[in-house]
């Protein structure tokens, strides 16, 4: 059991009454649980709490004048991971599969599954179904792509990264997932915070189901899985934007930071970079 504290500072100048929707609350559930929490804004107004999607990914929706606001969010997390012998997890047959998850199946705005079906089935029909499939999947991104920041925007897909061969977290997140679609594996879209991640910001990462759990994979390795906060959940960065603005707002500053708390490491005492993510699959999902 770890403690991880996570926060971020953001900076806005307001040109036009404007409506912001954030998404960089944790997630609560029986794995990831809250040991404090604040979020304020200055000036002060009034803020409005809500779940939202079927994940019921915490949201903040705020409506402001012209100005200047800024948003600060801290939180201390305790982190209970369920973790299992990678060996051991198989894919579900699609007759076995829970109804809420298959939509984790299909295409979506930027996972063109559909596209990438003959690619994927030539590139990994021969690795073993199963944890080492995905694993297989991740270990082909990481070595394929390039990250390199400023490449790909807002209307990239996983198309255009596995043309391109270069990407951001999002980017990698997009092609895993894409790929596990398209070999019938369940996968969606994670964003969090990232000890240990440099330059510290907010990260994109994904899950696949595997047996009857939502299982952590990160294909672009910079921060330990073990590490990962989840802020929410969805079928890809269209459903887990940190902001959403509707109006005319300018950022000005960003600063995000996810560091070790009073009591963090492994319950055997060893630390917690000391486990490789390669030897237990790991879990943080309700």
């Amino acid at each position: 059991m770890d403690i991880i504290n996570v926060g971020c500072s953001l900076d806005y100048e307001i040109n036009s009454p404007t409506n912001f929707l954030f998404q960089i609350a944790v997630a609560e559930n029986e794995h990831q649980a809250l040991v404090s929490e604040s979020l304020t804004i200055s000036p002060n107004m009034a803020l409005e709490a809500c779940q939202v999607g079927k994940s019921g990914n915490r949201m903040h929706r705020l409506s402001v004048q012209p100005g200047r606001i800024s948003v600060d969010y801290r939180a201390t997390v305790k982190l209970n991971r369920l973790q299992r012998d990678p060996q051991q997890l198989q894919e579900t047959p699609y007759q076995d599969l829970p109804a809420d998850i298959l939509t984790y199946l299909y295409p979506s705005r930027y996972c063109e599954s559909d596209r990438l079906a003959r690619f994927a089935w030539e590139e990994f029909q021969n690795v073993a179904p199963g944890y080492t499939r995905v694993e297989g999947i991740v270990d082909w991104v990481n070595h394929h792509l390039s990250y390199e920041s400023g490449t790909t925007g807002p209307s990239t897909t996983a198309c255009d990264v596995l043309i391109s061969r270069t990407g951001v977290c999002r980017d990698y997140a997009h092609l895993s997932i894409a790929l596990c679609r398209s070999l019938g594996i369940p996968a969606r879209y994670v964003a969090g915070y990232a000890k240990e991640l440099q330059p510290p910001d907010f990260h994109g990462f994904f899950e696949a189901y595997l047996g009857n759990a939502w299982y952590l994979f990160d294909a672009t390795r910079l921060a330990p899985v073990r590490g990962l906060v989840r802020i929410g959940s969805g079928r890809d960065a269209a459903d887990i934007s940190f902001a959403t603005i509707v109006g005319a707002a300018l950022s000005t500053k960003v600063n995000v930071w996810a560091f070790a708390g009073d009591g963090d490491g492994d319950s055997d005492g060893s630390p917690d970079n000391a486990t490789d993510n390669h030897h237990q699959a790991i879990s943080t999902a309700g």
